[in-house]
């Protein structure tokens, strides 16, 4: 029997199937279909699960229960989208919409980033942690917390949105509609614009000669390896996104004190280059100066489906 679990994000949708123990058996991702609607996307989740089904040489009834987690909030049941704006849903009955083409067997729904926080608290980083703070950072930046050796879902169960906390009042536009979020700061997009600014201006160094000075192939990693090599145009742009992150992750800090803070997404994967002046600037600017334990998810780039596929363990507790 297999465990099927879907992460729809704002950039890409993963499909991943699960074994007994977990163990990762197959996994496809396509691009997110921009403009698409809730129901084109459950439609695009069940030819993803008859792909997986085909390379596993089985049959949908060796699926024992189906998850999806959502960049977006998610109601008190699991079955409505509330909002997610970078999927361009509001009020969508997605569970609903999946249910339909995967009759007679159980689906589950939650947000992205309390699916990536089963994986982390179950597989990973969290496992045993009373008290911790998870930071996705792709396209948004999903948040997850750990209160009381349990994961948290919010007091009235639909979800924890610190990427929704304004750090900049004044800052650029959030796809929620207001601006200066935790989200428009530090997530792989703004990297992204910061960079495909300066190519525009043909001011981007290093970045604009492996671009061609074609601003639309800037990519947050490109940006990181150009910061890496030295570029001194990149390097000034990651240096503030390491102080925008930071910021953010005082400010949770001095509320929760948290035994540990953990990242992941993308731009986790930029290693010590990005968590060493992290936990210098939140070590020192924090307000209680203590050496956070800031480190990577252990979940890796399958951390939502893993989450999404646990979701039906999570609810049953």
């Amino acid at each position: 029997m297999y465990r099927m679990g879907f992460d729809i994000g704002g950039t890409n949708i993963a499909a991943a199937a699960f074994g007994g123990s977990m163990d990762l058996a197959a996994h496809k991702t396509v691009p997110f279909p921009k403009g698409a609607s809730y129901e084109e996307v459950a439609a695009l989740l069940a030819e993803l699960a008859e792909d997986l089904t085909k390379e596993l040489g089985c049959g949908r009834e060796l699926i024992e229960v189906i998850g999806v987690a959502v960049a977006g909030s998610v109601d008190p049941k699991g079955e409505v989208v509330i909002h997610a704006p970078n999927l361009g849903f509001r009020n969508a009955p997605l569970r609903q919409a999946v249910q339909e083409h995967f009759p007679g067997i159980p689906v589950y729904m939650e947000n992205d980033a309390y699916a990536a926080l089963l994986a982390e608290y179950h597989l990973g980083a969290l496992k045993g942690c009373g008290t911790g703070i998870l930071l996705t950072l792709g396209t948004g930046v999903g948040t997850g917390l750990v209160m009381g050796g349990s994961p948290f879902l919010g007091g009235m169960g639909r979800g924890t949105e610190a990427g929704h906390m304004v750090l900049d009042y004044q800052g650029g536009d959030c796809n929620c509609g207001r601006q200066g979020c935790l989200e428009t700061l530090c997530s792989a997009s703004w990297l992204i614009r910061a960079g495909q600014e300066l190519v525009k201006k043909e001011e981007g160094g290093l970045l604009s000669e492996k671009t061609g000075g074609d601003p639309q192939q800037v990519t947050a990693k490109m940006v990181i390896d150009c910061a890496q090599a030295g570029d001194p145009i990149a390097l000034d742009i990651f240096n503030s996104y390491v102080e925008q992150l930071g910021c953010a992750i005082v400010s949770l800090v001095n509320l929760l004190d948290p035994e540990k803070v953990v990242l992941g997404g993308g731009v986790s994967q930029a290693g010590d280059f990005l968590f060493a002046p992290l936990r210098k600037f939140v070590e020192e600017n924090s307000f209680f100066h203590y050496a956070y334990p800031i480190v990577p998810a252990q979940a890796g780039t399958h951390a939502g489906t893993t989450g999404a596929a646990l979701l039906f363990q999570d609810k049953q507790l």
